[in-house]
Parts: C-alpha cells; sequence; structure tokens
C-alpha cells in the first residue's frame, strides 16, 4: 500500500530511517531504486516566521523593510522527473536565479508570473503576481491578496517562471485561478503549501493539490539531488505533491545541511553492509 499522508501535521523522517538508492551517491541509470518511504510535516506557512526577527504581534505590522540575509551558494541543485521526463530543474548557476530587493524586482513583474521569495532558514514562499503591485498567495491557511511589498516581508525575491517545465496557462488565465481563490481558508484549501499553489494557478494541473494523485506503491517521481558536479542522488515519490514537500524542507536547511544528512545516511549504509549486526532490525531477524 502506497503512503497514506493525511493534512493532519505529521514528523519528518531522517535519512538514516528510510531506503534510498546508490550508497556510493552516484547516479547510475542501472539496477533497480529503493523506493522512498516519507511521512512528511506540513510546512504550514506560520512556520515561515519562526526564524524571523520579527517577534509576536510586530508580525503583523511588518512591512518588510529589513532585507533578511540570503545566502544562493547554499541553495540545493536539484532536478525532478516523472518518469524519464524532466519536468522541474534548478540551478542557481543560471542567470534567472539572481535575487532581488522587492523595490527592485516590481518592474520586472508581469501578470501571470510566478514570484519566490526566499532568506536563510525559512521555507521559500510563492506567490502569484496579479498586477498593479500586487500577488495572490497562500499564507497562514488562507488564500490573500496582498502588494507584493508587503508579501515579501523583508525577503528578497526573483521570478521562477521556468522552474516547472509544464506548459503555462495564460496570463489572464493564471490571473483569474488565483484570484478566485482569494478569501479560501483552513479546510476550503486544496494545497499544502505557497509553491503548490501558485504553481497550480499558472500551470493548472491537479498534480499540484492535496489527493490529487492517488498514492499506490509505484513511484514515478524522482528528485535527483545534485551534490557536485560528479555525484547525485536519487529519491522516489509516489505523488509531485509529496516530492514538493520534500524539496521545500531541502529550501528550508539548506545545501549544507542536506549534504551532511545524505553523507550520515549513505555512510550508516556502508557501516550496515559491512557490518550487518550493527543493524538493530537485522540483528533481530539474525536471532
Amino acid at each position: 500500500m502506497g503512503n497514506q499522508v493525511d493534512k493532519m501535521k505529521l514528523s519528518h523522517l531522517s535519512y538514516a530511517e528510510v531506503p534510498t538508492v546508490d550508497p556510493n551517491g552516484l547516479d547510475t541509470e542501472e539496477g533497480p531504486r529503493i523506493g522512498v518511504s516519507y511521512i512528511f510535516s506540513t510546512d504550514d506557512e506560520e512556520q515561515e516566521g519562526e526564524n524571523s526577527n520579527v517577534d509576536g504581534a510586530d508580525k503583523e505590522h511588518h512591512t518588510g523593510t529589513e532585507q533578511k540575509h540570503y545566502d544562493k551558494r547554499n541553495e540545493v541543485d536539484c532536478a525532478v522527473y516523472h518518469r524519464e521526463e524532466c519536468i522541474y530543474e534548478k540551478s542557481v548557476k543560471t542567470a534567472g536565479m539572481e535575487i532581488y530587493s522587492p523595490e527592485n524586482l516590481l518592474p520586472k513583474c508581469k501578470a501571470g508570473d510566478l514570484v519566490e521569495f526566499v532568506t536563510t532558514g525559512q521555507y521559500p514562499h510563492w506567490a502569484v503576481y496579479v498586477g498593479d503591485f500586487q500577488v495572490v498567495h497562500l499564507h497562514r491557511a488562507e488564500i490573500k491578496n496582498s502588494f507584493l511589498t508587503d508579501a515579501s516581508q523583508g525577503r528578497r525575491c526573483r521570478i521562477v517562471n521556468e522552474l516547472y517545465k509544464f506548459k503555462a496557462l495564460s496570463a489572464e488565465m493564471v490571473v483569474q485561478n488565483a484570484m478566485e481563490q482569494v478569501g479560501a481558508k483552513d479546510r476550503e484549501l486544496s494545497w499544502r503549501n505557497s509553491e503548490c499553489f501558485a504553481a497550480w494557478c499558472r500551470f493548472g494541473k491537479r498534480e499540484f493539490k492535496m489527493g490529487g494523485e492517488i498514492r499506490i506503491g509505484k513511484q514515478p517521481y524522482r528528485l535527483k539531488i545534485l551534490m557536485s558536479d560528479k555525484q547525485s542522488h536519487l529519491l522516489e515519490f509516489q505523488c509531485l505533491e509529496d516530492l514538493v514537500m520534500e524539496k521545500r524542507r531541502h529550501d528550508q536547511v539548506g545545501r549544507t545541511s542536506v549534504v551532511q544528512e545524505l553523507a550520515n545516511h549513505l555512510n550508516s549504509v556502508e557501516e550496515i553492509k559491512r557490518n550487518p549486526l550493527s543493524d538493530p532490525i537485522t540483528a533481530q531477524i539474525a536471532q
């Protein structure tokens, strides 16, 4: 049976607790890939402010004048595949990944654009630019229409239309999709995070919605984490929504932590291979 992930908040499992692929961390196309069974935490928009310097009620009145730190070098380069088709690709080395202050980004925005707000230690926040300096976004379990500068909350930002490789809807339809959802909240929502909502507005694909795909055991989605120019690691998922949740966790913790997590996991896999009885489960079976 596939993972049955409910809307409730669940804890994330570490790499040491789940089977992944290729203990050497090399991306090889030969041999079977072992699926990954994950329980995900909902990256609810309240969590985006947890590492902020703005506390309590001040969060509601923060206008985004403070520019929060963001180190582009700590981003995780990755690609997403549905079976053999690449449907998402991010490399911070590409020219389209420059980040700007909200004020400097505004002249570059066109209606229907996807905007990503980024800062160190927080989940990226996505929004749909709808014109007149405004965005529509999922924030704190509600779809809101805000000024882009207010939605930024001090974060830097960039246009991310090209990350997903799906064919975009017309700009008018993207804006319509977004505006029709303004005011929806809590149980009315069909998305677990701001990225899935914004991507659904632009591409109209049900795969971004909660329950948009049935988890039936097979895992057609692969997240390829690029650890270096010569090393990568693959994780497999039953649905796009689950994959996006894990990708966003990587964005939050940063490249250094992700590489360390993978290194620890791969080292533990090697140790179990050398000494199977060091693994509690293997040792129990042996007894």
